[in-house]
């Protein structure tokens, strides 16, 4: 079967929506790096809807920064994919353009320096998940230990880290006496923007004061928040696409109907009219991004490890549970009192919307998608609540439990007996620590003591670690849905 590309689009089936722009015009004014199914999902599809919209200067130049998987998929398709939009027996699909062509970091840096210092480029935005900014967790400094960021702060001839190719882009843009950028950190993390403004200063202080000072004068690093479910596509998705475009398309990605950008209203140049392609500009990012870590981030974490543990695997399998369920809603219940929501955001209406989010089973949201990278997400889905409500004297019962679960998926095996892989950046420690602490209690506690991941705030006040070790001793001797029946007080 034929790949999909620009040739292939007028033999597709009518009701299959394609870029009605000519995309030989579109001009690459954003640079994103960390291109994986999540931009494809979401911001792309806003940069599409602009070009859409009459405005060409708004493609996207992709940029990998590990395996060339994703070049391999869009390059010989030009840059085209399907966006397949599952709700129930419900399905939309759309060919999206934005995307001109995709890099891959390895392979070329000094190509993904010139991307960044051409004078089309205005936006970069980033999705290299919580462990691509390279800082430490607790402290917020970079991780000068780590050897790649070593590398970049000797030289930044052929930078290896998105700090590194930031600054170095930056570098031969001021070089050039081109205009700063907005950098839009994308990821899950709390105050993204100031984190990656952060990591990159910390690279330029390296190399040249001047060059430090122009970006901390011009350059935008604007708080965002992100709201969008994306699984991961299977074999099966890509068979099924291909019977119903009658092309093989390798660059498809599967979501939900919901999608939410909210950007923080600090921009350095020109920018897409996003108010009319449905972004929310705001002075105040903050609170949505509370409510969204909090809430739907650290549900889908306590969904993932809990459900995980019980062998289910799917978010719409432990959302149908109702002991689950019943659990779910006591952690949104600990979680929503932490929150300050903005204006216009009923936090009722939110948690119903979720629920409903993570019942649609055409998704097929895998648990174990969401417990990868557990020790990077923890601090802020789960652990700033807690310190919020001790500090206000409130129970932690159900965040705590959420907590254990994590630390018991670390074992790499569940509770039906079957293997899993612990993917994470601390897996080898935590592995270290699981496997010289044999008895629970001792387990739970030897693991509060990663600095990484427990700030010294939480691991030394027993109000936090005896309610964890305890969810421990529970998920030990009863299994994960006997844990949470019991912060419920109901029934296993």
């Amino acid at each position: 079967m034929i790949r999909l590309s620009d040739q292939a689009l007028a033999n597709l089936p009518a009701e299959i929506a394609r870029p009605a722009y000519d995309r030989r015009a579109v001009r690459g004014g954003v640079v994103h790096l960390g291109i994986g199914a999540f931009h494809r999902a979401h911001q792309a599809v806003v940069f599409d809807d602009a070009l859409s919209a009459g405005d060409l200067r708004w493609g996207v130049r992709g940029v990998s920064f590990r395996s060339p998987g994703v070049r391999d998929q869009l390059n010989p398709q030009d840059g085209l994919y399907s966006l397949v939009v599952r709700d129930g027996a419900q399905v939309q699909t759309r060919i999206v353009g934005a995307v001109r062509d995709v890099l891959v970091a390895p392979e070329s840096p000094a190509a993904v320096v010139a991307a960044l210092a051409d004078p089309d480029t205005h936006l970069v935005t980033l999705t290299v998940t919580e462990k691509g900014y390279r800082l430490d967790p607790a402290s917020g400094a970079l991780i000068e230990s780590d050897p790649e960021v070593a590398a970049d702060l000797a030289s930044l001839a052929a930078p290896r880290t998105a700090p590194g190719f930031l600054a170095a882009g930056l570098a031969q843009r001021r070089a050039r006496g081109l205009e700063p950028l907005t950098i839009v950190s994308c990821d899950n993390l709390p105050h993204n923007g100031a984190r990656i403004r952060d990591a990159v200063l910390a690279v330029a202080r390296r190399h040249d004061p001047a060059l430090t000072g122009w970006i901390e004068g011009g350059c935008a690093f604007p708080q965002t928040m992100i709201d969008r479910i994306v699984p991961a596509t299977t074999p099966e998705d890509r068979r099924s696409l291909a019977e119903r475009l009658g092309v093989d398309d390798h660059g498809m990605v599967k979501t939900e109907p919901f999608t939410q950008w909210v950007i923080e209203d600090r921009f350095a140049g020109p920018r897409p009219d996003f108010e009319r392609l449905g972004v929310q500009i705001t002075s105040a990012v903050g609170p949505y991004e509370d409510a969204k870590l909090r809430l739907l981030n650290g549900a889908h974490s306590a969904m993932a490890y809990l459900g995980g543990l019980a062998g289910l695997a799917f978010v719409h399998q432990v959302i149908a549970d109702p002991v689950f369920a019943a659990y779910v809603e006591r952690l949104w219940d600990e979680a929503e009192a932490t929150l300050d929501p903005p204006a216009g955001l009923d936090l009722s209406d939110y948690r119903r919307a979720l629920k409903a989010r993570f019942a649609n089973a055409a998704l097929e949201h895998r648990t174990r998608q969401i417990a990868v990278d557990g020790s990077q997400k923890l601090p802020q889905r789960l652990l700033a609540g807690a310190a919020v409500r001790l500090d206000r004297g409130l129970s932690i019962e159900a965040l705590t439990l959420a907590v254990a679960a994590w630390m018991r998926w670390q074992d790499g095996v569940d509770e039906t007996g079957a293997v899993h892989v612990v993917d994470d950046p601390l897996a080898a420690e935590t592995a270290r620590l699981v496997a010289r602490t044999p008895d629970p209690l001792e387990r739970a506690a030897a693991l509060l003591s990663l600095e990484a991941v427990f700030p010294e705030r939480l691991a030394r006040d027993p109000r936090f670690t005896a309610p964890v070790i305890a969810a421990y001793a529970r998920l030990a001797r009863g299994g994960a849905r006997a844990a949470a029946a019991a912060v419920v007080g109901g029934a296993a």
